[in-house]
């Protein structure tokens, strides 16, 4: 009663049992023995793992210096100024303590002080850094102590700018969020560094896979921690998180059943960065009422976000040194080509895709964003291998997404040889094959052109202009300059492979020469009915067997394609 004046006036009001009552005690039993040791003399040691206990107690009991000079609530915060808050590991543990002692360490400003105390510590130069943190992550430096023998410019290269992100992790969200928020109101922090403090966060605490057996309660864990790590993201949008952390933040989101303004928010963030991302982190599952694998409605909305908030256009190079140099804003548009042609790659196997899905998104990239056509073939490609039940006008509207003139060698190899294309386009691949590999004068290569584009005209009209393009066809066949006698020799083709000869012919595999030697013919005269056999053709070729023709993606050499 000499050091507490709460327990002297219980005492006093307590009459003749002498008995008090403090449920509402806080700390429990062992924060009331440390205060009774203290009043008896007795030895008490303090850490950081029960000095919260001890403050909120001492607080209670109104152990101050009116009471008693020296008292325990004065011996306490001496401790908690010159020791803990100068402690980087201790803050944080003091910091955890003190939620189960709410609101006693919160009105006691402890709270406050951990959170000011954490906040100061990662605006430190790395430099200067001198105690231990902990540094797990790929690549990194061991957990250490930075010697003090060490020079300016080792310290900078051993502690790098985020050592601080994994000690935070072990907080609760609504600590972790306050903690964040003072970091970011200091304005020394670079929004990377916050990218991969929120993203450490996430890998913590988000499990790997989720599924619809998990726990209401748990649910609702999940999607308030979710919608707290959107509203820390770096407001600068340009740079901070990575695309792939945002992406497998919204695969998270959709999950949990995050509301629509928080989704439309990261959709809008991903949407800055898409040319970023990779196809894997595009594959986000769909929901119901979907019935198809993937949501491949949300990939088309953030790529016409994509499209629509970056100024691009056909004309972005500039010349320097006599060189084409493409600008930023053409390389970035032709890496989101790339990534959404591997995404529809991916897609492509899944039964319950449409087609219409399928042509919509290809051709939400524009022609100048696809200058090579190899990897939208390999689309293609799988999606004929898949869906064996299209018909003739299907191949036909999916096939016409194709350019073949922006197929690389290896590409229109393939697709020559290729049972699933309708025949018009592997007549396409053949000429103008043949036309690229004879010809070595810029006049023929423009004829050429001329006579592929009379071939994507539609059946009918081909019909109508048969006689005028067999007389063009064979008017260019004669202008080639082929060695070595590869072509023609009495109307028919020399029983040859389709390996490259040595003098750069491409010669024609089987079901290549056939469609060649038919043109031959037409072209002579010699067949009076061309719709009819072409139809027959590309039903029943004999060549290749069905199925034995690979996929594009596998058999074909990877080739790298510079342009300057």
């Amino acid at each position: 009663m000499s050091k507490s004046n709460r327990l002297l006036m219980l005492l006093s009001q307590a009459g003749e049992e002498n008995e008090i009552d403090m449920v509402d005690f806080p700390g429990g039993p062992k924060a009331f023995e440390i205060c009774a040791k203290f009043c008896y003399g007795m030895i008490v040691t303090l850490n950081a793992y029960n000095v919260v206990t001890a403050r909120c107690a001492a607080e209670y009991l109104e152990m101050t210096e009116d009471v008693d000079r020296g008292n325990l609530i004065f011996k306490i915060e001496v401790f908690l100024n010159s020791s803990i808050f100068h402690s980087w590991k201790d803050s944080i543990i003091v910091l955890q303590t003190t939620k189960s002692l709410l609101p006693w360490s919160e009105d006691l400003k402890i709270v406050g002080s951990c959170i000011d105390s954490i906040a100061s510590k990662t605006s430190v130069d790395p430099a200067s850094i001198t105690w231990s943190y902990t540094y797990n992550r790929k690549l990194s430096v061991p957990d250490k102590i930075v010697e003090e023998g060490m020079n300016f410019r080792d310290k900078i290269d051993s502690v790098p700018k985020d050592w601080w992100v994994e000690d935070i992790c072990e907080l609760d969200i609504d600590l972790y969020k306050r903690v964040m928020i003072t970091v970011k109101s200091k304005g020394r922090m670079d929004g990377q560094v916050i990218g991969e403090a929120l993203k450490t966060y996430a890998v913590r605490w988000l499990p790997d896979s989720f599924d619809d057996s998990v726990s209401d309660a748990r649910t609702w864990r999940y999607r308030y921690l979710v919608e707290n790590l959107i509203c820390l993201l770096p407001p600068d949008k340009a740079a901070g998180c990575s695309c792939s952390f945002l992406l497998k933040l919204l695969k998270f989101a959709i999950l949990v059943g995050i509301d629509d303004s928080a989704r439309e928010y990261l959709v809008k963030r991903i949407s800055l960065k898409l040319h970023e991302a990779s196809v894997k982190d595009l594959l986000i599952l769909a929901r119901p009422p979907q019935n198809t694998l993937y949501d491949v409605e949300l990939i088309q909305c953030i790529v016409s976000r994509s499209l629509m908030h970056g100024k691009y256009s056909q004309d972005t190079k500039h010349e320097e040194n006599g060189d084409f140099i493409l600008g930023h804003e053409h390389v970035t548009l032709m890496n989101v080509g790339k990534l959404i042609d591997g995404y529809l790659a991916e897609i492509a196997y899944d039964p319950n895709l449409t087609i219409s899905s399928f042509v919509d998104l290809s051709r939400s990239i524009p022609e100048f964003g696809r200058p090579i056509h190899d990897g939208l073939y390999k689309a293609i490609d799988i999606y004929l291998k898949e869906h064996l039940s299209m018909t003739k006008a299907e191949k036909k509207k999916i096939c016409g997404l194709m350019d073949v003139k922006k197929l690389t060698t290896d590409a229109s190899t393939h697709a020559a040889q290729n049972e699933r294309l309708p025949l018009r386009v592997v007549v396409q691949v053949l000429f103008f094959e043949q036309v690229r590999a004879a010809s070595g004068v810029q006049a023929l290569s423009n004829n050429a052109r001329d006579t592929l584009n009379s071939t994507t005209n539609t059946d009918e009209e081909l019909e109508k202009t048969a006689a005028d393009g067999n007389k063009s066809l064979m008017k260019q066949m004669s202008r080639m300059k082929i060695k070595d006698e590869d072509f023609l020799k009495n109307g028919k083709l020399r029983k040859k492979n389709s390996k490259i000869t040595k003098n750069g012919v491409q010669l024609l595999p089987s079901r290549s020469k056939r469609i060649f030697d038919r043109l031959w013919v037409v072209a002579r005269g010699h067949v009076e009915n061309r719709s009819s056999e072409t139809s027959g053709s590309s039903q029943s070729p004999t060549s290749i067997a069905p199925g034995d023709t690979k996929s594009f993606g596998s058999s074909s050499r990877q080739r790298r394609h510079s342009i300057s």
